[in-house]
Formats: structure tokens, sequence, C-alpha cells
């Protein structure tokens, strides 16, 4: 069985792309219709997620750092990481952890 990193790290890179380059369709067609973002001011939904980029690009840039994924049964990977990422709106870069489940 493939290494679930090599699976699922380029599909969670292509949503930080999508954010760079300020693709909402790609953003929106690669998160799963019931998703579930978890932020520190609270939940978002595909909508909200893609919502972000109605004017554009959100990002200018990002990173992900110490990945690491485990299989969760026959068609589910967890990937974890640590992100850093430069807003468009701010000038400082910020870090957070962030998991997700794809399927």
């Amino acid at each position: 069985m493939k290494d679930p990193i090599d699976e699922i790290k380029p599909y969670e890179c292509r949503v930080w792309g999508a954010l760079v380059t300020g693709d909402k369709a790609a953003d929106e067609a690669l998160l799963h219709r019931a998703f579930i973002g978890v932020y520190s001011d609270g939940f978002a939904d595909r909508t909200a997620h893609s919502g972000q980029l109605d004017h554009g690009p959100a990002l200018k840039g990002y990173a992900l750092e110490d990945v690491r994924t485990e299989r969760l049964g026959h068609d589910h990977a967890l990937i974890c990481y640590r992100a850093t990422f430069q807003r468009i709106t701010r000038d400082a870069p910020e870090t957070m952890h962030v998991s997700s489940i794809w399927r």
C-alpha cells in the first residue's frame, strides 16, 4: 500500500496553492461538501473556506513542515503538520498546526 504522505500531501498542497493563486473553483473542488474547518475563532464550512477567495488570493505564500500521515482505514488518511503562511493583508507570517482527514 502506498505511503499516505505521497498520496495525501499533494492534495493538501493544492488547497494551500488555491489560497495563494486565488483559485476558488479549485478550492471548492478539493474540499468535500461536508468539510468542517476548525480554527481558533470557530468553525468554517466549505463555502466559508472558499469564500475567502471571493476577492482574489488570500495568501502570499506558505510552507508545510513536520508533516505526518496516518491511514484511517482503507480509503481515509490523516495528515498533520505545522503551516507557516503569510496573508495578503498582513506583514508578518503566521504559524498554526493543522490536521486534515482525506477520503
